[in-house]
């Protein structure tokens, strides 16, 4: 049987509580019955179990664990866990708190109810929290934010392991989620000079299978809907940024072709952009423009 080890490095930069921070990280090959609570912590503390086995009770369920399992101590919970008697395991832990530490496990899929997960394939968690361990061991300066950096990477590999295999939102469909998946992809590429095909690509979807999706769900296709984005956003920029010319506004919707911009704008505000300009700078809310009917695209 492995002899009992353990090792543990604090965070050596914290010099005063701020909104995330790691505090401790650590190594133990634990003692067959190793066994630490009932008890309540008032920080979190995420596990990875390298070898052998154990159990770890919440006050919602009981969980046998083995090698590849990771598990979540949540503050203000009473928990405990203890290694197996015949095959002790050895596990990696860190420790994290502050304000966004909720929001991050929240991101990330964890709840009281969900504190356990396995990683799929070749995990990186164990090699993370070793990283975590040597900068604390190091104590440089910059050990704090590498540990943040580390830390997400732990909770990016969690989400999407959590996220895949738990169950959708009530009334929501995998149609609807893929969806909101592309509306928050053009929501944040706009800007740049991105296309249905990349986005497709990006997704991992055919792209007849996303336009006919999204037009059932939104009455519009990707590309009708991309363009009305920008255009919107265009808008807002006529109005608030006078200093801008029509082809830099163009520019910073993700519209390199300012004669193409201007015609499209001409399409959905029966006006150009140089017209809506002059005309939102007479009145105080800057949207009384003509209303005219959206035109339809039927590409996708």
């Amino acid at each position: 049987m492995a002899q009992e080890t353990y090792s543990a490095a604090a965070n050596p930069e914290i010099g005063e509580v701020s909104d995330l921070y790691v505090l401790i990280a650590g190594e133990s090959q634990t003692k067959a019955e190793h066994k630490l609570g009932p008890k309540i912590y008032d920080y979190f503390l995420l596990h990875f179990v390298e070898q052998g086995k154990g159990s770890f009770q919440t006050e919602f369920a009981h969980y046998d664990l083995s090698q590849g399992d990771c598990f979540l101590i949540q503050p203000d919970q009473l928990v405990s866990y203890a290694s197996d008697a015949r095959d002790p395991w050895r596990y990696r832990w860190i420790a994290f708190a502050g304000e966004k530490a909720h929001g991050l496990i929240s991101r990330a899929g964890f709840t009281p109810q969900l504190p356990v997960f396995r990683p799929g394939g070749y995990s990186r968690i164990p090699e993370l929290l070793e990283a975590v361990l040597q900068a604390f061991r190091s104590k440089k300066p910059s050990s704090h934010l590498a540990s943040l950096g580390w830390l997400h990477l732990v909770m990016a590999e969690a989400e999407e392991t959590l996220v895949r295999e738990s169950a959708l939102p009530a009334g929501e469909s995998g149609v609807q989620r893929i969806v909101k998946q592309m509306i928050h992809y053009m929501a944040s590429q706009y800007a740049h000079p991105m296309s249905i095909e990349q986005m497709c690509a990006s997704l991992g979807y055919n792209r007849a299978y996303l336009s006919r999706i999204f037009k059932k769900e939104t009455g519009l296709t990707p590309v009708t809907y991309l363009l009305k984005l920008r255009i919107d956003k265009s808008r807002q920029l006529l109005r608030e940024r006078p200093e801008l010319s029509i082809e830099q506004i163009a520019a910073s919707v993700g519209l390199a072709d300012a004669l193409y911009f201007s015609r499209q704008f001409r399409r959905f505000h029966g006006q150009s952009p140089s017209e809506y300009r002059r005309n939102a700078a007479g009145r105080p809310d800057g949207e009384k423009t003509p209303n005219h009917a959206e035109p339809e695209r039927t590409d996708d």
